[in-house]
């Protein structure tokens, strides 16, 4: 076996570029990663001050967005949504969603360029 330890720095794959984007998963740090104009970052519940300029200018945001109640683990939605308008991506989806965000009605309270996700969903980036 081969292991390839991944540190907070870019590194490419061929010839494209990945950002490793340091997030919290509750305690424990964890990546996100930015590739492109394209960012995602699942299983958050924080996103430190000194990251957040590695996702500026961004086409499209993949943040997890667990329920409406806070999580120790997780972005609730009015956490995910804060980050989302702070970040100002072209599109934000959210993702790592519980069965306690009704679709349409949670989809109908969010900004214009933010929605959650939904299985067979498809994007060129």
């Amino acid at each position: 076996m081969n292991f390839n330890y991944i540190e907070n720095k870019p590194f490419k794959i061929k010839e494209t570029e990945i950002i490793p984007i340091e997030v919290y998963h509750g305690r424990m740090k964890i990546f996100g990663y930015r590739i492109g104009k394209f960012a995602y970052i699942t299983d958050c519940s924080k996103i430190p001050d000194e990251e957040m300029n590695k996702l500026e200018n961004l086409d499209v945001l993949i943040l997890n967005s667990l329920r409406k109640a806070p999580h120790p683990t997780h972005l609730n939605l009015e956490q995910a949504t804060e980050i989302a308008l702070k970040l100002k991506a072209k599109k934000t989806y959210f993702t790592h969603i519980t069965h306690d965000l009704m679709h349409d009605e949670t989809n109908a309270s969010l900004p214009e360029n933010i929605e959650l996700a939904y299985d067979g969903l498809e994007m060129e980036i």
